[in-house]
Protein backbone atom coordinates (compact mmCIF):
# COMPACT_ATOMS: atom_id res chain seq x y z
CA UNK A 1 0.00 0.00 0.00
CA UNK A 2 2.81 2.04 0.68
CA UNK A 3 3.90 2.19 -2.92
CA UNK A 4 0.37 2.81 -4.46
CA UNK A 5 1.02 5.96 -2.08
CA UNK A 6 4.09 6.80 -3.59
CA UNK A 7 2.87 6.54 -7.40
CA UNK A 8 -0.21 8.51 -6.56
CA UNK A 9 1.41 11.28 -4.70
CA UNK A 10 4.55 11.25 -7.11
CA UNK A 11 1.71 12.00 -9.86
CA UNK A 12 0.06 14.89 -7.86
CA UNK A 13 3.88 16.02 -7.49
CA UNK A 14 5.15 16.30 -10.75
CA UNK A 15 1.11 17.67 -11.66
CA UNK A 16 1.96 20.22 -9.20
CA UNK A 17 5.45 21.24 -11.00
CA UNK A 18 4.15 21.49 -14.13
CA UNK A 19 1.39 23.88 -13.19
CA UNK A 20 3.53 25.90 -11.26
CA UNK A 21 5.87 25.69 -13.99
CA UNK A 22 3.49 26.97 -16.38
CA UNK A 23 2.60 29.81 -14.31
CA UNK A 24 5.87 30.87 -13.94
CA UNK A 25 6.23 31.65 -17.73
CA UNK A 26 3.05 33.22 -18.00
CA UNK A 27 4.34 35.40 -15.79
CA UNK A 28 1.24 34.94 -13.39
CA UNK A 29 1.64 35.68 -9.41
CA UNK A 30 1.06 32.31 -8.49
CA UNK A 31 2.47 31.81 -4.67
CA UNK A 32 3.06 28.16 -4.10
CA UNK A 33 2.26 28.81 -0.09
CA UNK A 34 -0.75 30.24 -0.77
CA UNK A 35 -4.10 28.99 0.86
CA UNK A 36 -5.86 29.53 -2.19
CA UNK A 37 -3.80 27.16 -4.06
CA UNK A 38 -3.69 24.30 -1.15
CA UNK A 39 -7.28 23.04 -1.66
CA UNK A 40 -6.19 21.25 -5.25
CA UNK A 41 -2.36 20.78 -4.02
CA UNK A 42 -2.93 19.45 -0.70
CA UNK A 43 -5.94 17.69 -0.27
CA UNK A 44 -5.31 14.52 -2.25
CA UNK A 45 -2.07 13.72 -0.48
CA UNK A 46 -3.42 14.42 3.33
CA UNK A 47 -5.73 11.61 2.68
CA UNK A 48 -3.71 9.38 0.35
CA UNK A 49 -0.05 9.65 2.22
CA UNK A 50 -1.87 9.42 6.27
CA UNK A 51 -4.27 6.77 3.99
CA UNK A 52 -2.36 4.35 3.01
CA UNK A 53 0.01 3.91 5.99
CA UNK A 54 -2.96 3.21 8.28
CA UNK A 55 -4.55 0.82 5.53
CA UNK A 56 -1.14 -1.14 6.00
CA UNK A 57 -1.43 -1.06 9.65
CA UNK A 58 -4.73 -2.61 9.86
CA UNK A 59 -3.00 -5.03 7.63
CA UNK A 60 -0.23 -5.85 9.56
CA UNK A 61 -2.65 -5.94 12.51
CA UNK A 62 -4.68 -8.61 11.35
CA UNK A 63 -2.14 -10.86 10.65
CA UNK A 64 -0.61 -9.87 13.98
CA UNK A 65 -3.58 -11.17 15.48
CA UNK A 66 -3.68 -14.57 13.38
CA UNK A 67 0.16 -15.01 14.63
CA UNK A 68 -0.88 -14.70 18.25
CA UNK A 69 -0.90 -18.06 19.82
CA UNK A 70 -0.14 -20.37 16.86
CA UNK A 71 3.20 -21.78 17.46
CA UNK A 72 5.35 -21.68 13.91
CA UNK A 73 7.54 -24.39 13.45
CA UNK A 74 9.19 -22.26 10.87
CA UNK A 75 8.24 -19.31 8.73
CA UNK A 76 5.38 -18.34 6.50
CA UNK A 77 6.90 -17.47 3.11
CA UNK A 78 5.23 -16.48 -0.31
CA UNK A 79 6.47 -16.84 -3.30
CA UNK A 80 5.53 -14.58 -6.34
CA UNK A 81 8.03 -15.20 -9.45
CA UNK A 82 11.69 -15.53 -10.06
CA UNK A 83 13.48 -12.78 -9.85
CA UNK A 84 16.89 -13.71 -10.91
CA UNK A 85 17.86 -16.92 -12.69
CA UNK A 86 21.42 -17.48 -14.03
CA UNK A 87 23.35 -20.65 -14.08
CA UNK A 88 23.01 -21.98 -10.25
CA UNK A 89 22.10 -18.52 -8.81
CA UNK A 90 18.62 -17.93 -8.65
CA UNK A 91 16.35 -15.68 -6.21
CA UNK A 92 12.98 -15.53 -5.66
CA UNK A 93 10.28 -12.37 -5.41
CA UNK A 94 9.36 -13.97 -1.91
CA UNK A 95 8.55 -12.25 1.07
CA UNK A 96 8.75 -13.95 4.42
CA UNK A 97 6.44 -13.34 7.96
CA UNK A 98 8.12 -15.01 10.64
CA UNK A 99 7.21 -13.78 14.82
CA UNK A 100 10.73 -11.19 14.08
CA UNK A 101 9.04 -9.45 10.43
CA UNK A 102 5.60 -8.99 12.22
CA UNK A 103 6.93 -7.37 14.82
CA UNK A 104 8.98 -4.89 12.78
CA UNK A 105 6.10 -4.59 10.52
CA UNK A 106 4.09 -3.34 13.50
CA UNK A 107 6.44 -0.54 14.74
CA UNK A 108 7.33 0.54 10.69
CA UNK A 109 3.21 0.75 10.22
CA UNK A 110 2.47 1.50 13.07
CA UNK A 111 4.75 4.29 14.13
CA UNK A 112 5.40 5.43 10.46
CA UNK A 113 0.58 5.88 10.43
CA UNK A 114 1.19 8.82 13.56
CA UNK A 115 4.27 10.28 11.87
CA UNK A 116 2.26 10.77 8.53
CA UNK A 117 -0.63 12.05 10.88
CA UNK A 118 1.76 14.19 11.96
CA UNK A 119 3.37 15.76 8.86
CA UNK A 120 -0.08 16.75 7.73
CA UNK A 121 -0.04 19.76 9.94
CA UNK A 122 3.28 20.57 10.56
CA UNK A 123 4.49 20.29 6.20
CA UNK A 124 0.99 22.24 5.64
CA UNK A 125 2.56 25.51 4.12
CA UNK A 126 5.35 23.40 2.36
CA UNK A 127 5.18 24.03 -1.67
CA UNK A 128 6.48 20.60 -1.98
CA UNK A 129 3.66 19.16 -0.12
CA UNK A 130 2.91 16.40 -2.59
CA UNK A 131 6.71 15.25 -3.11
CA UNK A 132 7.65 15.37 0.42
CA UNK A 133 4.63 12.22 1.27
CA UNK A 134 5.65 10.54 -2.45
CA UNK A 135 8.71 10.05 -0.69
CA UNK A 136 7.75 9.51 2.69
CA UNK A 137 4.99 6.63 1.56
CA UNK A 138 8.36 5.41 -0.69
CA UNK A 139 10.46 5.36 2.41
CA UNK A 140 7.97 2.98 4.05
CA UNK A 141 7.84 1.08 1.43
CA UNK A 142 11.35 -0.19 1.00
CA UNK A 143 11.71 -0.27 4.37
CA UNK A 144 9.21 -3.20 4.59
CA UNK A 145 10.64 -4.66 1.48
CA UNK A 146 13.46 -4.82 3.76
CA UNK A 147 12.40 -6.75 6.87
CA UNK A 148 9.89 -8.87 4.66
CA UNK A 149 12.27 -10.46 2.28
CA UNK A 150 13.34 -13.60 2.18
CA UNK A 151 16.48 -13.87 1.09
CA UNK A 152 19.67 -11.49 2.17
CA UNK A 153 19.40 -10.18 -1.94
CA UNK A 154 15.53 -8.95 -1.54
CA UNK A 155 16.96 -7.27 2.06
CA UNK A 156 19.45 -5.92 0.23
CA UNK A 157 16.82 -3.91 -2.33
CA UNK A 158 15.23 -2.90 1.16
CA UNK A 159 18.58 -1.65 2.28
CA UNK A 160 19.59 0.30 -0.55
CA UNK A 161 15.75 1.73 -0.80
CA UNK A 162 15.69 3.07 2.35
CA UNK A 163 19.41 4.58 1.90
CA UNK A 164 17.93 6.61 -1.44
CA UNK A 165 14.96 7.40 0.43
CA UNK A 166 17.30 8.88 3.63
CA UNK A 167 18.97 11.15 0.51
CA UNK A 168 16.13 12.45 -0.88
CA UNK A 169 14.07 13.04 2.19
CA UNK A 170 17.05 14.51 4.67
CA UNK A 171 18.02 16.89 1.41
CA UNK A 172 14.45 17.64 1.09
CA UNK A 173 15.02 21.17 1.05
CA UNK A 174 17.61 20.80 -1.66
CA UNK A 175 17.52 24.71 -2.34
CA UNK A 176 19.34 25.56 0.90
CA UNK A 177 23.62 24.08 0.10
CA UNK A 178 24.05 22.74 3.55
CA UNK A 179 20.64 20.72 3.23
CA UNK A 180 21.41 19.63 0.25
CA UNK A 181 24.99 18.50 1.59
CA UNK A 182 23.75 16.53 4.62
CA UNK A 183 21.63 14.50 2.29
CA UNK A 184 24.58 13.70 0.25
CA UNK A 185 26.86 12.60 3.53
CA UNK A 186 24.25 9.86 4.72
CA UNK A 187 23.96 8.88 1.11
CA UNK A 188 27.96 8.26 0.79
CA UNK A 189 28.39 7.10 3.95
CA UNK A 190 25.73 4.18 4.10
CA UNK A 191 27.88 2.81 1.25
CA UNK A 192 30.42 2.10 2.90
CA UNK A 193 28.32 0.04 5.27
CA UNK A 194 27.14 -1.74 1.99
CA UNK A 195 30.04 -2.73 1.08
CA UNK A 196 30.27 -5.10 4.22
CA UNK A 197 26.89 -6.44 3.35
CA UNK A 198 27.66 -6.80 -0.35
CA UNK A 199 31.05 -8.81 0.57
CA UNK A 200 29.04 -11.44 3.61
CA UNK A 201 26.15 -11.81 0.71
CA UNK A 202 29.01 -12.98 -2.25
CA UNK A 203 30.98 -15.71 1.10
CA UNK A 204 27.32 -16.91 2.00
CA UNK A 205 26.94 -17.85 -2.18
CA UNK A 206 29.84 -19.00 -2.59
CA UNK A 207 29.71 -21.23 0.71
CA UNK A 208 26.18 -21.96 0.52
CA UNK A 209 25.44 -21.79 -3.09
CA UNK A 210 22.15 -19.80 -1.98
CA UNK A 211 21.30 -16.21 -0.13
CA UNK A 212 17.67 -17.62 0.98
CA UNK A 213 17.55 -17.30 4.87
CA UNK A 214 15.75 -20.68 5.62
CA UNK A 215 18.64 -22.57 3.18
CA UNK A 216 21.72 -20.34 4.71
CA UNK A 217 20.08 -21.04 8.13
CA UNK A 218 19.19 -24.84 7.94
CA UNK A 219 22.52 -25.38 6.43
CA UNK A 220 24.29 -23.59 8.93
CA UNK A 221 25.35 -26.60 10.94
CA UNK A 222 27.82 -27.65 8.51
CA UNK A 223 29.60 -24.33 9.98
CA UNK A 224 32.91 -24.60 12.53
CA UNK A 225 31.80 -22.82 15.82
CA UNK A 226 33.84 -20.29 15.70
CA UNK A 227 35.67 -20.75 12.48
CA UNK A 228 37.24 -18.35 10.10
CA UNK A 229 34.47 -18.48 7.51
CA UNK A 230 31.17 -17.83 10.14
CA UNK A 231 33.33 -14.99 11.53
CA UNK A 232 34.58 -13.61 8.50
CA UNK A 233 30.49 -13.59 7.63
CA UNK A 234 29.22 -12.20 10.48
CA UNK A 235 31.91 -9.46 10.51
CA UNK A 236 31.16 -8.02 7.01
CA UNK A 237 27.43 -7.93 8.05
CA UNK A 238 28.37 -5.78 10.89
CA UNK A 239 30.38 -3.75 8.77
CA UNK A 240 26.86 -3.22 7.08
CA UNK A 241 25.28 -2.96 10.00
CA UNK A 242 27.61 -0.33 11.86
CA UNK A 243 26.48 1.67 8.55
CA UNK A 244 23.03 2.09 8.96
CA UNK A 245 22.71 2.19 12.31
CA UNK A 246 25.37 4.58 12.94
CA UNK A 247 27.58 2.90 15.14
CA UNK A 248 31.21 3.96 15.78
CA UNK A 249 32.96 5.61 13.44
CA UNK A 250 30.37 5.45 10.75
CA UNK A 251 28.06 7.72 13.24
CA UNK A 252 29.02 10.93 11.58
CA UNK A 253 25.86 10.82 9.17
CA UNK A 254 22.85 10.82 11.53
CA UNK A 255 23.00 13.88 13.20
CA UNK A 256 23.37 15.98 10.50
CA UNK A 257 20.43 13.96 9.14
CA UNK A 258 18.39 16.97 11.38
CA UNK A 259 18.64 18.51 8.29
CA UNK A 260 15.38 17.08 7.40
CA UNK A 261 11.84 17.88 8.18
CA UNK A 262 11.62 17.22 12.23
CA UNK A 263 8.91 14.19 11.04
CA UNK A 264 11.66 13.09 8.96
CA UNK A 265 14.00 12.97 11.52
CA UNK A 266 11.34 11.54 13.80
CA UNK A 267 10.56 8.70 10.80
CA UNK A 268 14.75 7.53 10.10
CA UNK A 269 15.51 7.71 14.01
CA UNK A 270 12.19 5.98 15.42
CA UNK A 271 10.40 3.68 12.93
CA UNK A 272 12.58 2.87 9.75
CA UNK A 273 16.50 3.12 8.48
CA UNK A 274 18.42 3.30 11.72
CA UNK A 275 17.06 -0.14 13.06
CA UNK A 276 17.94 -1.92 9.88
CA UNK A 277 21.31 -2.86 11.01
CA UNK A 278 19.95 -4.13 14.50
CA UNK A 279 17.56 -6.10 12.56
CA UNK A 280 20.05 -7.62 10.38
CA UNK A 281 21.97 -8.78 12.97
CA UNK A 282 19.06 -10.30 14.66
CA UNK A 283 17.82 -12.05 11.17
CA UNK A 284 21.24 -13.38 11.33
CA UNK A 285 21.28 -14.80 14.86
CA UNK A 286 21.68 -18.13 13.83
CA UNK A 287 25.53 -17.33 11.88
CA UNK A 288 26.09 -15.00 14.83
CA UNK A 289 25.46 -17.68 17.46
CA UNK A 290 27.99 -19.40 16.04
CA UNK A 291 30.25 -16.87 15.93
CA UNK A 292 31.38 -15.96 19.30
CA UNK A 293 34.27 -13.46 18.42
CA UNK A 294 32.16 -11.63 16.11
CA UNK A 295 29.58 -11.34 18.77
CA UNK A 296 31.66 -9.94 21.04
CA UNK A 297 32.94 -6.94 18.76
CA UNK A 298 28.84 -6.39 17.87
CA UNK A 299 28.45 -5.70 21.80
CA UNK A 300 31.75 -4.04 22.23
CA UNK A 301 31.34 -1.61 19.55
CA UNK A 302 27.45 -0.99 20.73
CA UNK A 303 28.51 -0.49 24.47
CA UNK A 304 31.47 1.52 23.51
CA UNK A 305 28.72 3.61 21.06
CA UNK A 306 26.41 4.00 23.94
CA UNK A 307 28.51 5.44 26.17
CA UNK A 308 30.67 7.96 23.49
CA UNK A 309 27.54 9.29 22.08
CA UNK A 310 25.64 9.51 25.48
CA UNK A 311 29.13 12.10 26.23
CA UNK A 312 28.24 14.02 23.20
CA UNK A 313 24.59 14.80 24.05
CA UNK A 314 25.60 16.09 26.99
CA UNK A 315 27.14 19.49 25.62
CA UNK A 316 24.96 19.74 22.44
CA UNK A 317 22.10 22.90 22.55
CA UNK A 318 20.15 22.19 19.74
CA UNK A 319 17.36 20.21 20.65
CA UNK A 320 17.33 18.07 17.53
CA UNK A 321 21.48 17.33 18.12
CA UNK A 322 20.60 16.23 21.78
CA UNK A 323 17.91 13.59 20.31
CA UNK A 324 19.95 12.75 17.73
CA UNK A 325 22.86 11.51 19.44
CA UNK A 326 20.36 9.88 21.83
CA UNK A 327 19.64 7.67 19.11
CA UNK A 328 23.05 6.98 18.79
CA UNK A 329 23.09 5.87 22.18
CA UNK A 330 20.33 3.82 22.16
CA UNK A 331 21.04 1.77 19.18
CA UNK A 332 24.49 1.02 20.96
CA UNK A 333 22.28 -0.20 23.72
CA UNK A 334 20.65 -2.66 21.20
CA UNK A 335 23.78 -4.31 19.84
CA UNK A 336 24.61 -4.79 22.78
CA UNK A 337 21.51 -6.96 23.54
CA UNK A 338 22.25 -9.22 20.59
CA UNK A 339 26.00 -9.16 20.94
CA UNK A 340 25.23 -10.99 23.98
CA UNK A 341 22.83 -13.46 22.72
CA UNK A 342 20.23 -11.73 23.74
CA UNK A 343 18.36 -11.14 20.45
CA UNK A 344 14.52 -10.93 22.13
CA UNK A 345 15.46 -8.05 24.42
CA UNK A 346 17.16 -5.90 21.54
CA UNK A 347 14.41 -6.27 19.43
CA UNK A 348 12.52 -5.47 22.47
CA UNK A 349 14.51 -2.50 23.16
CA UNK A 350 14.55 -1.50 19.34
CA UNK A 351 10.44 -1.43 19.52
CA UNK A 352 10.03 0.29 22.89
CA UNK A 353 12.35 3.10 21.70
CA UNK A 354 10.96 3.74 18.33
CA UNK A 355 7.93 4.78 20.34
CA UNK A 356 8.95 6.96 22.59
CA UNK A 357 12.08 8.37 20.31
CA UNK A 358 9.00 9.45 17.52
CA UNK A 359 7.01 10.70 20.66
CA UNK A 360 10.24 12.83 21.77
CA UNK A 361 11.08 14.17 18.07
CA UNK A 362 7.54 15.01 17.38
CA UNK A 363 7.50 16.80 20.77
CA UNK A 364 10.20 18.57 19.61
CA UNK A 365 8.90 19.64 16.28
CA UNK A 366 6.18 21.32 17.83
CA UNK A 367 8.17 23.22 20.10
CA UNK A 368 10.89 24.45 17.03
CA UNK A 369 7.36 24.99 15.29
CA UNK A 370 5.93 27.29 18.55
CA UNK A 371 9.42 29.08 18.35
CA UNK A 372 9.67 29.64 14.88
CA UNK A 373 6.16 31.35 15.35
CA UNK A 374 6.79 33.09 17.90
CA UNK A 375 10.25 34.59 16.61
CA UNK A 376 8.26 35.61 13.45
CA UNK A 377 5.11 37.48 15.41
CA UNK A 378 8.43 39.82 17.14
CA UNK A 379 10.80 39.36 14.11
CA UNK A 380 13.40 37.66 15.63
CA UNK A 381 16.71 36.12 14.17
CA UNK A 382 17.35 33.74 17.11
CA UNK A 383 18.19 30.36 16.41
CA UNK A 384 14.67 28.53 16.92
CA UNK A 385 16.08 25.07 17.85
CA UNK A 386 18.73 26.46 20.56
CA UNK A 387 18.07 25.56 23.96
CA UNK A 388 19.50 28.44 24.81
CA UNK A 389 16.48 30.23 23.62
CA UNK A 390 13.97 28.34 25.57
CA UNK A 391 13.09 28.44 28.77
CA UNK A 392 9.58 28.39 30.86
CA UNK A 393 7.81 26.42 27.16
CA UNK A 394 5.54 24.58 29.99
CA UNK A 395 3.08 26.71 30.75
CA UNK A 396 2.23 27.78 27.11
CA UNK A 397 2.88 23.88 25.92
CA UNK A 398 1.41 21.98 28.81
CA UNK A 399 0.22 18.82 26.98
CA UNK A 400 3.52 18.70 24.85
CA UNK A 401 5.59 19.25 28.02
CA UNK A 402 3.36 16.17 29.89
CA UNK A 403 4.06 13.68 26.72
CA UNK A 404 8.11 14.65 26.11
CA UNK A 405 8.20 13.97 29.81
CA UNK A 406 6.85 10.74 29.51
CA UNK A 407 9.39 10.08 26.89
CA UNK A 408 11.68 11.03 28.79
CA UNK A 409 11.17 8.97 31.57
CA UNK A 410 11.05 5.96 29.04
CA UNK A 411 14.49 6.43 27.87
CA UNK A 412 16.25 7.32 30.90
CA UNK A 413 14.81 3.65 32.38
CA UNK A 414 12.75 4.91 34.79
CA UNK A 415 9.46 2.26 36.19
CA UNK A 416 7.42 1.39 35.36
CA UNK A 417 7.55 3.18 31.73
CA UNK A 418 8.65 1.13 28.58
CA UNK A 419 12.27 1.62 28.46
CA UNK A 420 13.12 0.14 31.42
CA UNK A 421 11.82 -3.08 31.07
CA UNK A 422 14.11 -3.52 27.55
CA UNK A 423 16.98 -1.50 28.41
CA UNK A 424 17.64 -3.06 32.08
CA UNK A 425 17.20 -6.29 30.21
CA UNK A 426 20.08 -5.77 27.79
CA UNK A 427 21.95 -4.45 30.66
CA UNK A 428 21.18 -7.52 33.12
CA UNK A 429 22.02 -9.94 30.18
CA UNK A 430 25.19 -8.85 29.67
CA UNK A 431 26.10 -8.85 33.47
CA UNK A 432 24.85 -12.40 33.48
CA UNK A 433 26.31 -13.52 30.39
CA UNK A 434 29.59 -11.71 32.36
CA UNK A 435 29.16 -14.24 35.53
CA UNK A 436 28.40 -17.04 32.78
CA UNK A 437 29.82 -20.15 33.37
CA UNK A 438 31.90 -21.19 30.48
CA UNK A 439 31.05 -17.82 28.48
CA UNK A 440 33.73 -16.79 26.28
CA UNK A 441 35.59 -13.64 27.34
CA UNK A 442 33.91 -12.80 30.68
CA UNK A 443 36.45 -10.49 31.63
CA UNK A 444 35.70 -8.39 28.50
CA UNK A 445 31.27 -8.39 29.60
CA UNK A 446 32.33 -7.93 32.73
CA UNK A 447 33.71 -4.14 31.24
CA UNK A 448 30.63 -3.89 28.78
CA UNK A 449 27.69 -4.29 31.42
CA UNK A 450 30.01 -1.45 33.71
CA UNK A 451 29.71 0.85 30.57
CA UNK A 452 26.00 -0.05 30.06
CA UNK A 453 25.44 1.43 33.71
CA UNK A 454 27.81 4.45 32.97
CA UNK A 455 26.06 5.19 29.69
CA UNK A 456 22.36 4.59 31.47
CA UNK A 457 23.22 7.01 33.80
CA UNK A 458 24.61 10.04 31.20
CA UNK A 459 21.26 8.78 29.03
CA UNK A 460 18.99 10.33 32.50
CA UNK A 461 20.92 13.48 32.85
CA UNK A 462 21.42 14.86 29.50
CA UNK A 463 17.79 14.09 28.77
CA UNK A 464 16.60 15.57 32.35
CA UNK A 465 19.01 18.81 30.96
CA UNK A 466 17.07 19.21 27.74
CA UNK A 467 13.58 19.08 29.42
CA UNK A 468 15.03 21.02 32.59
CA UNK A 469 16.33 23.73 29.52
CA UNK A 470 12.90 23.89 27.62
Amino acid sequence: MPLLGFIANGYLSLRHARVSADAVRRGSEFDLGDASSRPSTHTLPTWIGPGVMAGAFLITLVNFSRMLGVHLEEAVVVHYWTWIATGTFSVEAALQLDQLSIVMMMVITGVGTLIHVFSVGYMKDDPGYPRYFAYLNLFVFFMLVLVMGSSYALMFVGWEGVGLCSYLLIGYWFSDREKADAGKKAFIVNRIGDVGFLVAMFLLFKNFGSVDFISIFQGADALTYGGELVTAITLFFFIGAIGKSAQIPLYVWLPDAMAGPTPVSALIHAATMVTAGVYLVARSSVLFALAPFSSAIVAGLGVLTALFAATIALKQNDIKKVLAYSTVSQLGYMFLGVGVGAYAAGVFHLMTHAFFKALLFLGSGAVIHSMHEAYHATHSHEDAQDMRNMGGLHRPMRTTCITMWVATLAIAGIWPFAGFFSKDEIIWYAGAWAGAEGAPYPELYTVYWILALVAALLTAFYMTRMMVMT
